[in-house]
């Protein structure tokens, strides 16, 4: 990997390498920079595999000698005209450089493991790993299936080299900051529990990427359970199914056998679909309170919905539903 551009990725310290080898590979660009550079310094890399990766200049090399510190893990910032002393200073003393991590509502964990792998000093197979092994998941109050639950979709400020213990602990500490008094209060006034709310609001969140319309969706669903009426959410089919490339759900799909497929087992599946957002998670908490118990999607594939009272009513609008998806040779 080269060492000019924007930043200097992949540089690691195993065993403690020399902090010229890195200085070497800035040298040149600390003075010429308008704007802050970065140097991401992980734990796989050799001393070898750093000077192949720089120019070596001798003086960093007499200074290592005399200094002999160790770089430890991180991100640094290199400033425009910085000393080279003071970086040298910053990445011997682990003086690294937050970055504001992007956690969103993912559909899938293995999406959220290549985030994390892609944004911080983790890997991804992993994070994955560690996400499937219950022993791992009990940790933190959590279990594979309900795991969805504890990420809480927000910007967040954490170093690169977090470890993913850490990382855990760190969201599920946010978990409990978005669970506010309030909040706890609105699940109680529903009789739900938090594992309850976020399997409801990830299912709305399925329905529609329309955030105006999901409080209205979470009324409806919470309609038919208070009623003991089946979901028949159809996101639930598709996650039933392994298949979230399905864009019309048949009767041979509705036959799966699987606690999560919502047409034959009554009540909320065993956790949530995917990484519940903020919105969704809210819509169920604020719901809308309405007599509707069906929904079917607008003909007109505007991403929101035609609500019935009867069944009558919801048979007439799958109808012009159905009819839309027919003249658009959607299969």
């Amino acid at each position: 990997m080269a060492c000019a551009g924007l930043a200097v990725a992949g540089m690691a310290v195993a065993g403690g390498v020399a902090a010229s080898l890195l200085l070497s590979c800035v040298e040149g660009t600390t003075d010429e920079a308008d704007t802050p550079k970065y140097i991401y310094i992980d734990a796989d890399d050799t001393t070898d595999s750093l000077r192949l990766k720089s120019n070596l200049g001798w003086r960093f090399d007499a200074y290592a000698r005399a200094m002999k510190p160790v770089v430890r893990t991180g991100r640094y910032r290199v400033d425009p005209g910085m000393r080279r002393l003071e970086l040298y200073r910053r990445m011997r003393n682990g003086q690294q450089e937050p970055l504001m991590l992007r956690l969103p509502s993912v559909r899938t964990l293995d999406r959220l493991a290549s985030l994390l792998g892609r944004e911080l000093m983790m890997d991804s197979a992993t994070v994955m790993q560690s996400f499937v092994d219950s022993t791992f998941c009990r940790e933190y109050d959590y279990t594979p299936a309900t795991l969805y639950a504890l990420f809480i979709p927000n910007t967040y400020e954490i170093y690169w080299n977090i470890s993913l213990p850490a990382f855990m602990q760190r969201m599920k500490q946010e978990n409990e900051r978005f669970w506010t008094e309030e909040r706890e209060q609105r699940a109680a006034s529903l009789g739900l529990t938090h594992l309850e709310v976020s399997t409801l609001a990830s299912i709305v969140d399925e329905e529609t990427a329309n955030n105006a319309e999901k409080p209205m969706i979470a009324g409806l669903y919470l309609n038919r359970l208070a009623k003991g009426m089946l979901l028949q959410a159809d996101p639930t089919v598709k996650f039933a199914q392994g298949d979230w490339s399905l864009r019309r759900i048949y009767f041979s799909h509705l036959g799966i056998d699987n606690p999560y497929n919502t047409y034959i087992y009554k009540g909320l599946p065993p956790g949530p679909i995917r990484v519940p957002s903020v919105e969704g998670l809210d819509a169920v908490l604020y719901r809308k309170e309405h007599p509707f118990l069906y929904m079917c999607a607008k003909e007109d594939f505007s991403g929101t919905h035609n609500f019935a009272v009867s069944y009558a009513e919801h048979l007439r609008n799958a109808r012009r539903y159905s009819k839309a998806l027919n003249e658009r040779n959607i299969k």
